[in-house]
């Protein structure tokens, strides 16, 4: 199995790109089972949950190829199953989000239920009671969501809680209902705005994403076309703490700054000079040592959960004491106790996580338990001292496209074993 072994040390600097977003690709490639044509998709970031989801979409005979610009090409007009088998669907719970289109464009979906979660329960009952709002016939049969409908009907729609795959499945599945269905409070993401944007390059009429209340108009068929994927807010705000924990100097390009505001703000109170401009931004720690920051994770435009784990890091070795608190899902602390081994002083407490920062950290052996906190512990140990090993870091690679190669690009001395 894979692992990083890093010697920590070294400030960071340079410039590293950013790639496509992990979690807008993944709903696209879904939405794409929505088309009546081909559907180009470009700045697809070369990933495990990718993969994962191309391979879904292959057994269910959506036709795969790469066009001359490198960008994917889906033809899903020979559909022939419509059946997300348990195998695929607990490796990734964004398989769901083919419930929707399936059920939308071919009238029936046979979709796992996720199971467990590293991270948090992340129930799926709001997906199953939108659609069933929607007038489909939803069942619950040995592990399996089976869904039934001739035709959505638009109707009104009431979140209970802000769910950005429920927001996702049920936007695609009205954009093919009768008359016109709304979505109150709705996520308000970027990766669901580029989804909408997506959908109405296909034909789909959406209005309000960005908004908490989504206004779906739905039509006869959706038609091929291309879009390119918006870059990844989160691998962004990566690498900025990454040049801020290093304390050096690093410049993430082909980025859209003002999806990192919550971040960005953080990172001045850190300490960190930064520099913005339309489609980059440059972190400057000048070799200082960083400022323990509070923050509260909370749904966009808050502070996005995903980056709380690298923060942790940053407070691990800041002057003075952190709070983080963790709001969006319940069990998102477990990096904390690998962060011990390296000598970080952590203590949680219920959704809180107590940081009171330390000079330095030292080298050990680390195992990842997600994706962000696979992230954190990379991180930690880019400053400890000595060498650390960083374990079943496939997490890693669900989401973060070449890291070693771009962290080694900015100074880092890292490389990947076995």
């Amino acid at each position: 199995m894979a692992k990083l072994l890093i010697e920590g040390g070294v400030p960071l600097s340079g410039d590293v790109p950013v790639s496509g977003a992990k979690n807008a690709v993944l709903p696209i490639l879904a939405g794409a089972l929505l088309a009546d044509g081909v559907v180009r998709i470009g700045r697809v970031p070369h990933l495990q949950d990718v993969t994962t989801m191309m391979e879904l979409l292959g057994r269910m005979g959506v036709e795969l190829a790469l066009d001359e610009r490198l960008w994917i090409e889906l033809d899903p007009t020979r559909l022939r199953e419509h059946v997300a088998p348990y195998e695929l669907v607990r490796t990734m719970r964004a398989s769901i989000l083919v419930l929707g289109p399936l059920l939308a464009r071919w009238g029936r979906a046979v979709v796992s239920l996720p199971g467990g979660c590293a991270i948090g329960e992340r129930p799926v009952d709001l997906h199953i009671k939108g659609l069933r709002a929607l007038g489909a016939e939803v069942e619950l049969s040995g592990g399996y969501i089976e869904a039934r409908a001739e035709r959505l009907s638009g109707t009104r729609i009431v979140m209970d809680l802000v769910t950005v795959t429920g927001t996702e499945n049920l936007m695609m599945a009205a954009t093919l209902a009768r008359g016109t269905t709304i979505i109150e409070n709705a996520a308000q993401e970027p990766e669901v705005v580029d989804l909408a944007r997506f959908l109405k390059r296909l034909g789909a009429r959406i209005e309000g994403e960005g908004s908490n209340t989504i206004i779906i108009e739905g039509v006869e068929r959706l038609s091929g076309g291309e879009y390119e994927v918006l870059p990844d807010r989160i691998e962004a705000g990566t690498y900025l703490v990454a040049g801020a924990i290093s304390g050096g100097r690093v410049k993430v390009t082909g980025v859209r700054p003002e999806h990192l505001d919550a971040v960005l703000l953080k990172l001045r109170e850190a300490g960190a000079e930064l520099a913005i401009g339309t489609d980059w931004i440059e972190v400057d720690m000048r070799g200082r040592r960083p400022r323990a920051v509070d923050l509260t994770t909370a749904p966009y435009p808050g502070f996005p959960t995903d980056m709380q784990a690298q923060f942790c890091a940053l407070d691990a070795i800041a002057e003075g004491v952190g709070l983080i608190r963790e709001t969006v899902f319940e069990n998102r602390f477990m990096h904390a106790q690998e962060l011990r081994r390296l000598g970080a002083d952590i203590a949680v407490e219920g959704n809180t996580a107590i940081i009171r920062g330390v000079p330095r950290l030292s080298g050990a052996p680390i195992m990842a338990t997600d994706l962000r906190a696979s992230a954190s512990l990379l991180l930690a140990g880019l400053v400890a001292e000595g060498t650390t090993v960083v374990d079943r870091i496939y997490h890693l690679d669900r989401g973060y496209e070449r890291i070693e190669e771009k962290l080694a690009r900015l100074g880092a001395r890292i490389r990947r074993i076995r």
